[in-house]
This record gives C-alpha cells, structure tokens and sequence, in this order.
C-alpha cells in the first residue's frame, strides 16, 4: 500500500479546508488590492488636475472618488456570491445535508 493510501479521509478534509483557506485569503488580498488601487490612482489624477487647475481640494477628493468605484467593482465582482436556495436553507436547518 502506498502511503497516500494509509492516510485516509482525515487528510482529505485537512487538504480541502486547507485550499478553502487559502482561496479566502487569495480574495481577501485580491479585495484589499482593488480598494488601494483605486484610492491611488484616482488620487493621482485628482492630485495632477488639482496641481494644474490649483486647487488642492482635487487630492482628497480624487482620493475619495476611486475608493467609492473600487467599492463599487468589489461588490460587483466579489458581491455576486452563489445563490442559496430556500431548499437548500430548509435541508441544512433540518440536519439533512447529505
């Protein structure tokens, strides 16, 4: 017997949480990146206008303005978890989830 053999379905469940896990965090710095991005660049170019026009308020604002649509693009992209129907509810609320 080979030793993948010997270790059973315990080390199974251990690889499964294990790549949950690790998908989790691969989205949540995926999330984070998105929201940094956004503030940076939109800051960038409100920075760059405002030095032009001189109007300094164009940084916070730009700043501003990229967090909201990075917001806006995670809840789309991230947002759209799948969709849990009300049997699937009931059966896991009952104990029945096989």
């Amino acid at each position: 017997m080979s030793t993948r053999d010997q270790r059973g379905p315990e080390q199974g469940d251990r690889n499964v949480d294990a790549a949950s896990r690790a998908l989790g965090l691969s989205t949540g710095w995926s999330v984070f990146s998105y929201l940094i991005a956004g503030m940076v660049a939109y800051g960038l170019i409100g920075w760059l206008i405002g030095r032009a026009v001189h109007i300094s308020l164009l940084f916070p604002i730009g700043m501003i303005v990229g967090l909201a649509i990075s917001v806006g693009y995670v809840i789309y992209r991230f947002g759209r978890a799948e969709q849990v129907s009300e049997t699937q509810v009931s059966k896991t609320e009952r104990g029945d989830d096989r």
